[in-house]
């Protein structure tokens, strides 16, 4: 079984647009447009975010538990190893961690439609702070291939995951919630500039 992941993620401003360019490529929709919710989970002391590790319990469709580790940034293409199982209950998964001394530090929402064109995926994200798109696939390749079938500008990736945005835009607008949740920006307008990308749509 392969535990290796590469993909590489870029902010939108107009992801319906892109959406059409999909299926017009012939991209076929393999899960439609679901609201997940992740719960990342950590020590008392941040171990594994200060080792640069990701333990994660997913809920959408299925209920998931991911580990990620060893990131490694190619080219704007992120590399890493991903260790990836379904479980049948959220609480009972979230519930045996935390008897394992590990907590949820963090929650975040989002709408994820994931289409695939050969052997590429392609996630389109939208989040309580702007819509990204993912492409994802098992060599730097395809995912550059697809990247520029899309008309998306590469070197406008963006090189961090979704709870590292919401940690830059937190400090540049002094947002005090934790959870990055729909409700909790309910009244916010965050701008590009607060996440610090560029649209790669443009």
């Amino acid at each position: 079984m392969e535990y290796q992941e590469r993909e590489i993620k870029l902010y939108i401003q107009n992801l319906e647009a892109l959406a059409d360019r999909l299926r017009l490529s012939g991209g076929e929709l393999i899960q439609p447009r679901v609201l997940e919710k992740n719960f990342r989970l950590d020590t008392a002391d941040q171990a594994l975010q200060q080792s640069g590790r990701l333990l994660r319990l997913r809920e959408d469709y299925h209920v998931r538990v991911t580990f990620k580790e060893n990131a490694r940034n190619e080219g704007g293409i992120i590399s890493r190893t991903e260790i990836e199982f379904t479980a049948d209950n959220l609480e009972a998964v979230q519930k045996l961690f935390e008897s394992l001394g590990y907590q949820v530090v963090v929650g975040y929402e989002k709408y994820r439609r994931t289409y695939q064109l050969g052997d590429v995926k392609v996630m389109l994200d939208e989040l309580p702070f702007g819509d990204f798109v993912e492409i994802e696939a098992s060599n730097n390749i395809l995912i550059e291939g697809m990247t520029q079938m899309l008309g998306l500008n590469m070197s406008r990736a963006i090189n961090t995951n979704y709870l590292g945005l919401w940690a830059i835009v937190k400090k540049n607008i002094g947002l005090g919630v934790r959870d990055l949740t729909f409700k909790n920006l309910e009244n916010v307008e965050i701008t590009p500039a607060d996440l610090e990308v560029e649209p790669a749509d443009v």
